[in-house]
């Protein structure tokens, strides 16, 4: 199960992103598929084929669509959604799609027709034209049975919304050449999908999750109604199971999937007989719920605890997937707002433990752990390692996110630094981020929500956050960031204190804390004027109205040692770079630093009005810190500055716009 790097953008691709695209399937989800794709390479060719016309002509009037909507809510230029609708194809012959480079199939899951299917593309495409389909429950083995080159072949499984979903598992079948694995983990990584990679098993990873968790709620129903059920299962999942099933009329879909888990794994898994008669389900939206009797709503979280957490150690043991891969494809395909494991952990072994006896007791066969409760939860989360040579690359993925910071994941950072900087095999670290949109879009705020009004409390928290930043200022061995994106706030933040920094050419760098009515609270009112006192301007401005730096003026700046084309080339240059300061890190200097600033309007790069007080307490802040006689002086400036700037007006309406996802308005503040 293992790739060759945990990060996709670190392999080498076998082939170019491609060029000609076709689709099979123009009903359902294989249009959104194709959506995804021209979204994500405008001159692609993208040919949506079917056996209706009346089908491809949908299929056509869904990209015009959702085009036009993406242009009006100002996701989309005109030119980009122009684009998206260019070198587009419906066709109803196969003869089409003979010079494509990429075939996916995404047709009714029926064996059968997919075979042949697969033979009417294998008759047309080269033979080194890759083969996909979007099976969510049928082995790839099953399904490319009667391909000649199967080693081109594999499942490449999407999840609904496939334009906007992130989630798509990668199968890792045995007769598939590893290369097209690497090689489609590369291209979905480069197109802002997230590869999880799975075992050829029947549902594979995530769906053998939201198919039994359906499946165990449908057995409930002996006990309590739907609309019970979902409102049970709301504290896990962002809608519920019935609620789920009557949104993509999912009944046939369980009794199908999970008729094949019967069939190949054992009776337990047998699909509720109700699916069989039922249609859809009385239940309640999400956000909504019904009253459940205690005893009752008892027994329905125990079950569907004990499902998930029984389907999630069966992953585990069975090496299906990866078990970050698992908590992050729960969260990001199936809504759920903890992954199992995760939630596990929370839980404590008790209580997880009493809601897989339960489920024992209740559905016999159903898998239960093989390994201690500890051993499913000794791994990192939130960043990934590999070794390119010597250095160690550590990938932060928060997709979900853009790779924010958080305690978990400073941690995470901190153990890995940790356990290799005194390692002689190891000459040092490269930090990047996962995908091509973020570096890290700063750190969470969830935290300091509760704090506002807490100066001591605000002031600690942001010493806490420190840990993992005050630790790279000591280290010997080098550090270099490598902005593969944005880098907000925090994101710069940890940034600097790194010992160089190298970026893609189309990466910026903002610091957006004072549209929320804060000040910077790790470093960026200490660690910038002090590292390149020459670009105090600039820093002024980027603190105080939220201007945006690009990389190519960074670089003009010295803050960013060198600029890269691609991710290729961003990670080799920061790799040399690590070889470039072994033996030369220099710590950050303890001399005070002549800073001056001109008075500023109290209005953002982008227009917004802000807090002349916020604003204030930064330029106090930033002087106090220049002027401090040494650098862990100067950082206890910033540590206070954040405590006191949770006490003024603007923090609390700053704070409270985000949550609301609304523009703050400082006009009634100070």
């Amino acid at each position: 199960m293992t790739a060759s790097f945990a990060n996709p953008l670190l392999a080498t691709p076998s082939r170019p992103l491609p060029r000609a695209v076709a689709v099979i399937g123009a009903g359902t989800i294989g249009p959104d598929i194709g959506y995804y794709l021209k979204s994500a390479l405008p001159d692609l060719r993208l040919y949506l084929v079917d056996v209706s016309q009346k089908a491809v002509d949908s299929a056509l009037l869904r990209f015009q669509e959702y085009s036009r909507k993406a242009v009006a809510r100002g996701k989309m230029s005109e030119a980009d959604a122009a684009a998206v609708t260019s070198n587009l194809f419906g066709t109803l012959d196969y003869a089409d799609i003979a010079d494509c480079d990429w075939v996916i199939e995404a047709a009714t899951e029926n064996l059968a027709l997919k075979r042949k299917i697969f033979a009417q593309i294998e008759a047309v495409v080269s033979p080194d034209a890759l083969i996909t389909s979007n099976t969510s429950s049928l082995p790839a083995a099953q399904i490319f049975s009667e391909l000649r080159h199967k080693g081109r072949a594999t499942v490449t499984h999407f999840f609904a919304p496939a334009w906007r979903n992130p989630a798509v598992e990668v199968i890792r079948w045995e007769q598939t050449d590893p290369a097209v694995v690497d090689y489609l983990r590369w291209t979905f990584c480069m197109t802002g999908k997230v590869p999880l990679v799975t075992a050829d098993v029947a549902c594979f990873m995530l769906d053998r999750i939201f198919d039994n968790w359906c499946n165990e709620s449908a057995m409930l129903l002996d006990r309590a109604i739907a609309a019970e059920v979902d409102s049970v299962a709301a504290e896990f999942v962002h809608a519920g199971p019935f609620f789920v099933l009557n949104l993509a009329h999912g009944n046939p879909i369980i009794t199908e999937t999970n008729t094949l888990q019967a069939e190949m794994e054992g009776d337990h898994y047998t699909p509720a007989p109700i699916f069989r008669s039922v249609d859809s389900w009385v239940t309640v939206p999400p956000g909504k719920r019904v009253e459940v009797a205690a005893e009752t709503a008892q027994a329905v979280r125990e079950r569907l605890l004990g499902i998930l957490f029984s389907q999630s150690v069966d992953i585990v043991d069975r090496k299906i997937g990866d078990s970050a891969d698992l908590d992050l494809g729960c969260r990001l395909a199936l809504g759920f707002k903890n992954g199992p494991l995760d939630l596990m952990r929370t839980l404590g072994e008790p209580t997880s433990g009493n809601a897989l006896m339960r489920l024992r007791a209740e559905r016999t066969g159903m898998p239960m752990p093989q390994q201690p409760f500890a051993d499913y939860q000794g791994f990192l989360r939130h960043i990934l390692v590999d070794d390119l040579g010597d250095v160690k690359v550590i990938t932060l993925r928060r997709p979900e996110a853009m790779n924010a910071l958080h305690d978990e994941m400073n941690d995470e950072i901190l153990s890995v630094i940790h356990r290799f900087e005194n390692d002689p095999k190891v000459a040092g670290f490269v930090l990047t981020g996962y995908g091509t949109k973020a570096f890290c879009a700063g750190g969470d705020i969830g935290r300091f929500v509760d704090m506002l009004g807490d100066a001591p409390a605000s002031e600690q928290y942001a010493r806490d956050c420190s840990r993992l930043l005050v630790h790279l200022d000591r280290m010997k061995k080098p550090v270099v960031a490598a902005l593969n994106g944005i880098a907000l706030g925090g994101g710069f933040e940890l940034a600097a204190r790194c010992h160089s920094i190298v970026a893609l050419k189309r990466a910026w760098i903002q610091m957006p804390e004072v549209t929320l009515g804060i000040v910077h609270g790790i470093g960026a009112m200490v660690v910038p004027y002090r590292r390149w006192p020459h670009a105090t301007p600039t820093f002024n401005a980027m603190l105080r109205t939220a201007e945006r730096l690009k990389a190519s003026r960074a670089h003009e700046l010295g803050i960013i040692d060198a600029l890269a084309d691609n991710y290729e080339q961003l990670i080799a240059l920061a790799v040399a770079r690590v070889d470039q300061l072994a033996g030369k890190v220099k710590p950050i200097g303890d001399a005070p630093v002549t800073v001056s600033i001109e008075p500023v309007e109290a209005r953002a790069a982008s227009g917004q009005i802000l807090s002349r007080e916020c604003i204030a307490l930064m330029e106090q802040a930033i002087l106090e810190a220049a002027a401090a006689k040494s650098f862990a002086a100067a950082l206890e400036v910033g540590y206070k500055a954040f405590g006191l700037s949770a006490c003024i007006e603007s923090a609390r309406e700053g704070i409270t716009a985000f949550k609301e996802k609304r523009t703050p308005d400082f006009s009634r503040t100070k």
